[in-house]
C-alpha cells in the first residue's frame, strides 16, 4: 500500500540530489584566484552560425594556477572563441597565438572577493529554497495519498520524517560546499 509513498519520497530524494549537484556546479562557475575550465566550458560560442558550448569545441589545460589554455579542435573556431571570451562577464582579455587561446587571471581584490562571496551565498540560498520546495511538494503528495486512503496517517508521518531528514542532509551538503567555496574565495 505504501509503494506510492515510497515512490514520492524516492522521487523527492532524487530531485534533491540533483538540486545539490546544481548548486555545486553553480559554485564552480564563480571565479576564484585560480584558473579552472568550469568558468568557461558552458560559454556559448558562435560556431558557423550555431551557438555551441565551448567544451564541445576545445580542450582545456591549466599549466599554471592563474593561466587557462583553451585548445580548439578546429583552428577556424579560434576567432569565435576569442570573441565569446571577450564578451563574457569574466573581465579577462584572451590572448591568441593562432593555435591556442590563453586566459591569464589577475589576482582578485579584497572588495571583489567579498562581492563573489555574496554571489555564492545567494546561489546557496537558491539551492536551499529549491530543496525545501521539493520537500513541500512531496508532502503535498503524501497528504493527497492519505486523503485518498492510500496510506495511513502513521505511514504519512513516518515518510514525512524521512523527507525531513533527507532535506536536512541535502541542505547540509549545500552549506558544506558553500563553506568550502567561501574559503577558496577569501584565500589570498
Amino acid at each position: 500500500m505504501s509503494e506510492f509513498a515510497e515512490e514520492v519520497c524516492g522521487d523527492a530524494r532524487e530531485r534533491m540530489e540533483r538540486a545539490v549537484e546544481h548548486a555545486q556546479n553553480e559554485y564552480a562557475t564563480v571565479r576564484t584566484g585560480r584558473a579552472t575550465p568550469a568558468l568557461v566550458e558552458k560559454l556559448k560560442v558562435d560556431y558557423y552560425g550555431a551557438a555551441v558550448p565551448l567544451q564541445q569545441l576545445a580542450s582545456f589545460s591549466v599549466p599554471e594556477a592563474r593561466v587557462l589554455v583553451v585548445q580548439p579542435f578546429d583552428r577556424g573556431s579560434i576567432e569565435g572563441i576569442s570573441k565569446a571570451l571577450m564578451e563574457s562577464d569574466l573581465g579577462i582579455n584572451p590572448n591568441s597565438d593562432g593555435e591556442v587561446v590563453r586566459l591569464v587571471f589577475p589576482p582578485l581584490t579584497e572588495e571583489r572577493r567579498q562581492d563573489l562571496v555574496r554571489v555564492v551565498k545567494q546561489m546557496a540560498e537558491d539551492g536551499r529554497v529549491a530543496i525545501r520546495n521539493l520537500r513541500r511538494s512531496a508532502r503535498q503528495d503524501l497528504d493527497a495519498l492519505e486523503k485518498d486512503k492510500e496510506i495511513s496517517s502513521d505511514d504519512k508521518e513516518r515518510f514525512s520524517k524521512d523527507l525531513d531528514r533527507y532535506t536536512q542532509k541535502s541542505v547540509d551538503e549545500v552549506d558544506r560546499a558553500l563553506t568550502a567555496k567561501e574559503q577558496e574565495l577569501l584565500e589570498v
